[in-house]
């Protein structure tokens, strides 16, 4: 039975699941039956931070177009255009044993491609949630379900991984920008061209 968490929670992964070390990160959503006549294309990234929750450099940045991290501890597994079916829309690989010593968050974001220009925004995307799967077993350990907190957002930080006293936790954030992938890359320290 994975542990079901809400806005703010957090919860240690490691501590009751020692040598859990390689996760997969799946992320799902919906859209409405609101029809904006586009298709809506969410992206999932991924920050790898510093204690300061600032990327190191460019390369700590994943996504659709840098789809692992120089060091292998997180690998994107595609960018999912329609997010059509069921089950999870993107999922993210994560090796915990492989993370630099320097990097001690990894934070999980979702933004809406060229949102602006197709007059989308998060609160024409429903059911999203953020799942935590244990690789070795397949289990389900952690969910964390959205909820309809958004209105005209652009861009969503999940919620992210963390490293605290040797242990690794999960925090459920969902916290809404706007100004999309862009906007989000000026919070982590990266420049978006």
């Amino acid at each position: 039975m994975p542990i079901s968490l809400s806005k703010g929670q957090k919860v240690s992964l490691t501590k009751n699941n020692p040598g859990l070390s390689k996760i997969t990160v799946g992320l799902g959503w919906d859209v409405n039956a609101f029809d904006s006549g586009v298709d809506f294309d969410l992206d999932a990234s991924v920050f790898l931070t510093d204690a300061s929750g600032k990327c190191t450099s460019d390369s700590d940045f994943v996504f659709y177009g840098n789809l692992k991290h120089s060091s292998g501890c997180v690998e994107h597994k595609g960018d999912n255009r329609t997010g059509s079916g069921d089950g999870d829309d993107e999922q993210i690989d994560i090796d915990l044993s492989k993370v630099p010593e320097n990097l001690s968050k990894i934070a999980f974001t979702v933004t809406i491609y060229e949102a602006d220009n197709r007059k989308q925004n998060f609160g024409m995307v429903t059911n999203s949630y953020c799942r935590i799967v244990d690789q070795t077993t397949n289990q389900e350990i952690v969910r964390y379900d959205l909820g309809e907190d958004f209105s005209i957002e652009t861009a969503v930080v999940v919620g992210e991984l963390y490293k605290n006293n040797g242990e690794w936790k999960f925090n459920a954030i969902g916290s809404g920008f706007q100004g999309g992938l862009a906007a989000l890359c000026a919070h982590y320290g990266i420049s978006a061209e």
